[in-house]
């Protein structure tokens, strides 16, 4: 067990650097990690993944708001984008973990792996997309958010990956980006969490310590280092080449998605 908490904080600090540099909530990260200290620890194997996904959505709330605050310190979150597209994000979200409480382990493990993959590709080839457009409206920003929503729920993350380049395309800065896709992981955290906590209240033979899907050690040692380590990221990213680290970062998802699916072969 002190090796399961040694984990839990050393990938709470490595998560809430990453939310804080990136505008990713760490999730792409602290699933894949989750389900390996889940398996070592011998948990039943088809709530593993389900665990994971809830815990990691649970640590983010935490995460968020301090990368977020310090984002917002420096003047870098559209507070109106994230008023408009949260509706989305709430709906979306809560759509998401109730399908996903249904899906089985290696439905998730193929899903999370495959988009694992193209996120890392995309940062490898530093796809971006051209800023040709302006922010849409109220009722574009919903259908975005709820997108966003359902697969962040899916794959247990803060939804970066898919907010940074959606609000790049719509012309906005990249710091502006980053910070304000901090802010969107808050909602998509609060309402995938709950979603996970209340499908999992009624699943028998979760482990102790388990609050539906959300299991509270992992979310103790995460969630308390990510939250320290989140400002840090945040200063960070003003001053350090982010394309370099985006790099750094594609090669660990590979690798790490190559990993989690040897476990089905």
């Amino acid at each position: 067990m002190v090796v399961a908490w040694l984990t839990y904080c050393i990938l709470g600090a490595f998560a809430g650097i990453l939310a804080g540099l990136l505008g990713v909530g760490g999730g792409i990260v602290i699933v894949p990690m989750l389900t390996f200290t889940f398996t070592a620890q011998q948990f039943p194997p088809q709530h593993i993944l389900h665990l994971a996904l809830g815990t990691s959505l649970a640590t983010i709330v935490f995460t968020s708001i301090a990368s977020f605050r310090a984002h917002h310190g420096k003047g870098m979150v559209n507070w109106q984008v994230v008023r408009q597209i949260t509706p989305g994000i709430m709906v979306g979200t809560l759509a998401g973990s109730w399908v996903a409480a249904s899906l089985s382990t290696v439905f998730l493990k193929v899903f999370f792996v495959c988009f694992t993959i193209f996120v890392a590709v995309q940062m490898l080839l530093e796809i971006r997309p051209k800023p040709t457009r302006q922010l849409p409206g109220s009722k574009g920003l919903f259908g975005a958010g709820t997108f966003i929503g359902v697969i962040s729920s899916l794959v247990g993350i803060g939804g970066g990956s898919m907010s940074v380049p959606l609000l790049i395309w719509c012309n906005v800065s990249m710091y502006g980006a980053i910070g304000t896709s901090a802010a969107i992981g808050f909602p998509i955290a609060i309402s995938g969490a709950l979603g996970y906590i209340l499908n999992g209240m009624a699943v028998r033979g979760l482990p102790s310590y388990s609050f539906g899907f959300v299991y509270l050690p992992a979310l103790i040692g995460v969630a308390g280092m990510s939250y320290l380590t989140a400002p840090l990221g945040a200063r960070l990213a003003h001053r350090l080449p982010v394309s370099r680290l985006k790099k750094l970062f594609a090669g660990l998802l590979i690798a790490t998605s190559l990993k989690l699916l040897s476990g089905l072969i």
